[in-house]
């Protein structure tokens, strides 16, 4: 079982009186590590107030469509981007109505409907609504457009009656959305992943370095792990928290970079080059500070390691990812970088202006031969899941071709 940290949960509350286990659902969320963000339907908050989900979410409760607030006053689509899953609960037979038939009378109808991610509802209502050949019928057309159907349980009822119909309590619906990012997409896989930039001394004081927080190859590790592989993170100096369930070498240079993915792609399945290593290092590092005793000064510089370009020139070699930050010409670059390089596959992003370095967002085009997709802005840590399914996908693929 996985914590759910850094995921990003939207969660629709509905009318009826299983609102209150909504509250206890938030909390626990949060205690697990995942953001939360609660859209309330004007039932909703006849029996629980936004102020409540507001004080144990952190954030402002989303509940008009067309939010002056918003970016263009489209939260939906705002909302859509953000998530990773929407889990409703409670799920009234109302809701369930109006998700089946496509209504966008709300926002949290609208936002199941232009959200890409997955969609759980956790009903609640009257047994006899349940029961309900309509809603009954309903039910079973959400799950044909796999939406998710989590319960509802058997007991007693605030009205007094027994039987189908309660809530999944709040701990098991968390079960299931733990499960939601368990793949095992790369179960007995061994992943390499290198991360964060690496760092070249000048002197005991200054160095030469790359921009990177270390945050797309942090991510990229996660995901691994979500998909089942044994994760090896070699990773150059940022302040993050390691990912769990990753074994993390710590690393500062771009030789130390390379001796350590040297060790760790020989007997790997696939490496993923998220690092922004160093090009050039100092041929000669000063013993001490360097004073400012002159106008200007110059340094001698050679290159570092290649450490793509050495992982796929070995005999057994992984399935072997690279990245490409660019600033003009993104296609053409990340093109023939796949070709010089001869990469599996490469993630090319645009940076610069404040895009790709020290954000949160990122947007990737990924190339390979013969193919390639775009992936748009997302948060890192979604934009990772997508890319490890894609790098699975395509591996599985060539380990195919390769056996028949």
């Amino acid at each position: 079982m996985i914590n759910l940290k850094n995921k990003r949960i939207i969660i629709g509350v509905t009318g009826g009186i299983a609102a209150y286990k909504s509250a206890d659902l938030v909390r626990r969320l949060r205690e697990n590590g995942a953001e939360v963000r609660v859209v309330m339907t004007r039932a909703a908050r006849e029996f629980i107030t936004p102020l409540t989900m507001q004080a144990l979410s952190g954030k402002p409760v989303h509940t008009e469509l067309l939010d002056p607030g918003a970016e263009a006053a489209m939260g939906h689509i705002e909302l859509a981007r953000w998530a990773d899953v929407i889990l409703v609960a409670p799920a009234s037979a109302n809701f369930l109505a109006r998700l089946a038939h496509g209504m966008a009378d709300d926002l949290l109808a609208t936002l199941c409907l232009a959200a890409p991610v997955p969609i759980l509802v956790a009903p609640a209502m009257n047994r006899q609504m349940w029961l309900n050949p309509a809603t009954q019928e309903n039910a079973r057309l959400l799950q044909t457009r796999g939406i998710g159907l989590l319960g509802p349980a058997e007991g007693s009822q605030a009205c007094g009656d027994i039987g189908p119909g309660r809530m999944v309590e709040p701990a098991e619906l968390i079960g299931s959305l733990q499960k939601l990012f368990q793949t095992e997409m790369l179960a007995a896989c061994k992943v390499v992943v290198s991360a964060g930039p690496t760092r070249e001394d000048i002197d005991p004081v200054r160095f030469i370095s790359n921009r990177s927080s270390g945050r797309m190859g942090y991510a990229v590790a996660r995901a691994a792990a979500e998909a089942g592989a044994e994760v090896v993170l070699v990773s150059g100096p940022v302040a993050l928290e390691a990912p769990d369930r990753v074994s993390v070498r710590q690393v500062l240079t771009a030789q130390q970079m390379y001796d350590a993915v040297m060790v760790e792609v020989k007997d790997a399945d696939i490496f993923v080059a998220a690092a922004a290593v160093a090009d050039y290092r100092c041929r000669t590092v000063a013993g001490n500070k360097i004073k400012k005793a002159v106008p200007e000064w110059s340094l001698s510089l050679q290159q570092t390691p290649d450490i793509v370009a050495a992982v796929t020139s070995l005999s057994q070699r992984p399935f072997t990812v690279g990245f490409a930050a660019e600033t003009e010409d993104l296609l053409e670059h990340a093109r023939q970088k796949l070709i010089r390089k001869r990469l599996d596959m490469i993630a090319a992003n645009d940076v610069g202006s404040g895009k790709g370095f020290e954000t949160e967002l990122n947007q990737l085009e990924v190339l390979w031969k013969g193919g390639g997709t775009s992936l748009e802005q997302a948060p890192k840590e979604k934009l990772a899941r997508q890319l490890i399914r894609i790098v699975a996908e395509r591996f599985h693929e060539k380990n195919s071709t390769q056996t028949h």
